[in-house]
């Protein structure tokens, strides 16, 4: 493994900074702790600032042994927020914020993009500008997106931009990136299905909506089977269904919510037109009315093949062909769809191990719990720290130093 020694020699006060974050973990647009250590550290290291982008984002400014004067500038982005969920977890720098745990690893992206912004600032060994992106609330708020709406890529002009998330399960010391959708769309639903309440032991005198919408979620699974494309991915989960207060009273109304995912927006307006006809319908054919709504939150992220495959050549000289691996799509989301969709770029993941890394603090290794993501017994592995950095550096040394044909 090719790491960059003043990286590994500076680990372990990133490592403190990085758990300093977890113990104080703020959720979408209220990283203002996070935000001045952020800012606070740039500073001290000679890179200039520029805050309030999205509410609470932090951009940092390292120009390369030119000042600049080339022109060429590539971004680095990392997220700040945590979610709104209970730590399980017992060692010295849990949460000390009740319903509030970074359990996803975004302490950790935010460690590693200021280790290399350190090793940036200190040898500057590129000519052009690294822009350093801190984005808030990823995490539902799209931060990516209000980002952008208060001028990232008109104040910070860039040819591309990347992003990198940690990925459990996957060993250690292994990266993956690839051309192409990567993760899904995120979307919501909402369907209200109005009947005619009544007494339960007099069903004819009423319309009861419950049973219209049954047949609704079994019908929305036909989309999936019979009307899109078999080679096309899609989701459709239903995961509410409200109604009723009492057990001998059929209701006025019931209430169905879930979520959609797809790759492509073909698949995703494919979906969203026949989900209504289907809710609307069915709830015509059994004499109910029915409210629709449908929220389209992230788009799907989509790498760039020029982009992705220069990470990957990037990675291979770090830790070897074998541990540059194919990036498996998931269906979860991600708001760095929304920079992929203003500015050429990939997003990638950095292997985060199997959880074994806990065992020191939590004293029982893997009978911590599961180290997976959005779980109560995550944690990053600082390991990665000089990993992730490192590919940080020489991504944007490389990139600069070379000309996109």
């Amino acid at each position: 493994m090719n790491l960059i020694e003043p990286i590994l020699a500076q680990a372990a006060a990133i490592t403190q900074l990085r758990r300093d974050i977890h113990a104080h973990p703020e959720l979408c647009f209220e990283e203002v702790r996070t935000a001045d250590l952020v800012a606070a550290k740039l500073a001290e290291w000679g890179i200039p600032i520029h805050r309030g982008l999205g509410t609470t984002g932090v951009v940092g400014i390292v120009h390369g042994r030119d000042g600049g004067r080339s022109g060429r500038a590539i971004g680095l982005r990392a997220d700040m927020d945590a979610l709104p969920m209970t730590e399980f977890n017992t060692f010295a720098h849990a949460s000390r914020h009740a319903g509030k745990m970074h359990a996803c690893g975004h302490d950790g992206h935010t460690a590693m993009l200021l280790a290399a912004a350190q090793h940036l600032a200190r040898h500057r060994s590129f000519d052009g500008t690294v822009y350093l992106i801190f984005q808030p609330a990823e995490e539902g708020g799209g931060g990516a997106r209000e980002m952008i709406k208060d001028g990232l890529f008109e104040q910070f002009p860039m040819e591309a931009v990347f992003g990198m998330h940690n990925w459990p399960g996957m060993a250690a010391g292994k990266f993956a990136v690839s051309p192409g959708p990567v993760m899904a769309s995120s979307n919501d639903f909402r369907i209200t299905i109005t009947g005619k309440g009544g007494h339960a032991a007099l069903p004819h005198t009423g319309t009861d909506p419950v049973p219209v919408a049954c047949q609704i979620v079994q019908g929305f699974q036909t989309i999936l089977t019979r009307n899109k494309k078999p080679i096309e991915a899609g989701v459709i989960s239903v995961t509410m269904i409200h109604a009723g207060e009492a057990n001998n009273v059929i209701p006025d109304a019931c209430e169905i919510q879930g979520t959609v995912r797809t790759f492509t927006f073909e698949t995703l307006d494919l979906i969203e037109r026949r989900m209504q006809e289907i809710a609307e319908g069915v709830s015509a054919a059994f004499g109910a009315t029915c409210a629709f709504h449908f929220n389209r939150n992230y788009p799907p992220t989509i790498n760039t093949p020029y982009e992705a495959d220069f990470c990957r050549r990037v990675m291979a000289g770090i830790v070897g062909n074998d541990n540059a691996l194919a990036q498996e799509p998931t269906m979860g989301a991600e708001d760095f769809a929304f920079m992929l969709q203003a500015k050429p770029g990939a997003y990638c993941f950095i292997a985060n191990g199997d959880g074994a890394h806990r065992g020191r603090y939590e004293g029982g290794g893997h009978d911590a719990g599961p180290c997976t993501l959005h779980n109560p017994h995550y944690d990053f592995n600082d390991e990665l720290i000089p990993l992730g950095a490192t590919y940080w550096v020489r991504l944007a040394e490389e990139w600069l130093g070379h000309v996109k044909p």
